[in-house]
């Protein structure tokens, strides 16, 4: 499946063809990346983000998770998702990373909103979720300006390298999307 965001922006659910480029993209931006995302010290090799690509096409089968790649003029950028999808209360996730080479290019943000328009109108979900770390000023910018409510602190929610980190959540509802459409 592939989505076009724009002329030079589209998505591509996530496939063993990706393997070699994506991971290429995290290891020459793994300093950038760890900052805020705890999965980047076990991305070793092309072969562990192949299992993790295996993963997420189980979970593609069982309607949990949408892994997308983002390209940008064609290079892999980054990645976005859909996560964490519950069918019974109709809630997912909101996923996203770039390189850094890759950012201010509001690249993300026309993604997300893609990405939403797809949560609410194709899977049906009611709610969709951003967490991100209290000081990544940056993945916080994109939640607000896609006009997600910040609905309090989550203390000590995720274990980033060496520490806890809080996470800020976010929540768009489908009646708020399509109302600011």
């Amino acid at each position: 499946m592939t989505i076009a965001v724009t002329d030079n922006i589209i998505l591509e659910l996530l496939d063993s063809r990706h393997a070699s480029e994506t991971f290429a993209l995290i290891d020459s931006n793994r300093q950038y990346l760890r900052e805020w995302l705890p999965w980047v010290d076990h991305m070793r090799t092309a072969a562990d983000f192949g299992n993790y690509i295996q993963r997420t096409q189980q979970q593609l089968k069982d309607e949990t998770d949408y892994g997308f790649v983002v390209k940008y003029n064609e290079k892999i950028a980054g990645r976005i998702g859909l996560h964490y999808i519950d069918k019974q209360n109709r809630t997912g996730a909101l996923g996203y990373w770039l390189g850094e080479s890759f950012a201010g290019n509001g690249i993300i943000t026309k993604a997300c909103a893609v990405l939403i328009d797809f949560a609410f109108d194709k899977i049906q979900l009611n709610r969709v979720e951003i967490k991100c770390a209290t000081g990544n000023t940056k993945s916080k910018a994109i939640a607000e300006r896609l006009g997600f409510k910040q609905e309090g602190i989550l203390k000590q929610a995720e274990f980033v390298n060496t520490h806890f980190i809080d996470l800020y959540l976010y929540s768009m509802l489908k009646t708020d999307w399509q109302q600011q459409l």
